[in-house]
């Protein structure tokens, strides 16, 4: 099996472009982004049309803002977990809740800046609290139950080591100066338990939906000193 996996940024969202024996992108991206999605694309020599699934982390703002026209650009299904799929069906997904004083502040400051309304999109696959496998897209991985960031996240677990863990973990600097837990969820505790889920499954390397992936030894160490 011939599996391949690239990091696509779109805008402040990073977005993965999954290859196996058929194509699936994961998450949205965030505003702004469209264009870039496009060159992207192009520079990976891969059409548009390839990919049949966008496979969606959790459905806030910042991870749907595109999602729209990459549908329309793809002619893909959407994938999400049956928590967080009125996120996208409504097209006004809420705000996560900050975690510590910078994310609260954070999180105070986008509720009043920020009122999405994005174009409602069906969504094709409802992702159950079991998850799913990828083995029919050719691609060895699967798709696990996470909640905690929002109450239907999802990550996604390789048989490589990798994981794409969207929002459970974050490394940009305008939202953590060094990687680790995130600074906006709206149950910190549920994320721990979510990390101490797949943790076991042989992560070696993670990829955050924000910033450049790390070690996991980075989430071993904040899960082993995490305080509730």
């Amino acid at each position: 099996m011939t599996f391949s996996f690239h990091r696509i940024p779109v805008s402040i969202c990073n977005c993965f472009l999954l290859r196996g024996e058929r194509t699936i992108l994961v998450d949205g991206g965030a505003m702004g982004g469209f264009p870039s999605f496009q060159k992207q694309l192009k520079a990976l020599n891969i059409d548009p049309k390839e990919i049949e699934l966008i496979l969606l982390t959790h459905g806030h703002w910042d991870h749907i803002t595109c999602l729209a026209d990459i549908q329309k650009l793809t002619g893909a299904k959407i994938a999400v977990h049956k928590q967080d799929q009125f996120m996208v069906e409504t097209g006004e997904p809420p705000f996560p809740d900050g975690v510590n004083a910078y994310g609260k502040t954070m999180a105070g400051l986008a509720r009043l800046m920020l009122h999405p309304h994005l174009p409602p999109l069906k969504v094709d696959t409802v992702i159950q609290d079991e998850g799913m496998s990828l083995k029919e897209f050719g691609i060895p991985g699967e798709v696990v139950y996470t909640p905690g960031h929002s109450m239907g996240h999802v990550s996604i677990v390789f048989e490589t080591g990798d994981a794409i863990v969207g929002d459970m973990a974050m490394n940009d600097w305008y939202l953590r100066l060094t990687p680790g837990l995130p600074i906006l969820a709206d149950d910190i505790n549920l994320v721990v338990e979510s990390w101490k889920k797949i943790l076991p499954m042989g992560i070696k390397r993670i990829y955050p939906a924000h910033g450049m992936d790390f070690d996991v030894d980075v989430i071993n160490k904040e899960i082993a000193n995490f305080k509730g």
